[in-house]
């Protein structure tokens, strides 16, 4: 998958060398050796710039709007999920529904999925980055 992300990447340049340097000749169209290393340079740079994104999958990334955004993160409960109830997450309130027991006022939820308008939680010992505090 890598080398086929590199070969596309480079599909420009391998286009340019083979219209300046084999087909405009044979079509009595002579380009400067100067203008054609020029436009390479400035197709390669662009590729450098572009190739961390693609090459490491950054295009690939889980969503960062919309409701699957929120798998992952933590929620503190509101009112208390026996098994629905409503949590805070990121400033904004959802209805919820505990997969495993209960939660109470206070707790912290990880939010595992959504269906619809509804955050999907279970009860576990969460900590890191994606920690919400009321």
């Amino acid at each position: 998958m890598e080398a086929l992300k590199l070969l596309v990447l480079l599909a420009d340049e391998v286009l340019i060398i083979v219209l300046f340097l084999l087909l405009f000749p044979q079509l009595g169209l002579r380009v400067p050796l100067w203008a054609i290393l020029l436009l390479l340079a400035v197709l390669l740079a662009k590729d450098i710039a572009v190739a961390p994104y693609v090459l490491r999958g950054s295009l690939e990334r889980k969503p960062e709007v919309g409701p699957e955004s929120l798998i992952g993160k933590t929620a503190v409960v509101l009112e208390d999920l026996d098994p629905e109830g409503i949590v805070k997450v990121e400033g904004e309130l959802w209805r919820a529904l505990c997969l495993n027991g209960k939660a109470s006022r206070g707790d912290k939820v990880l939010i595992v999925g959504v269906r619809g308008t509804t955050a999907l939680v279970e009860c576990r010992e969460v900590t890191g980055e994606n920690s919400v505090e009321i």
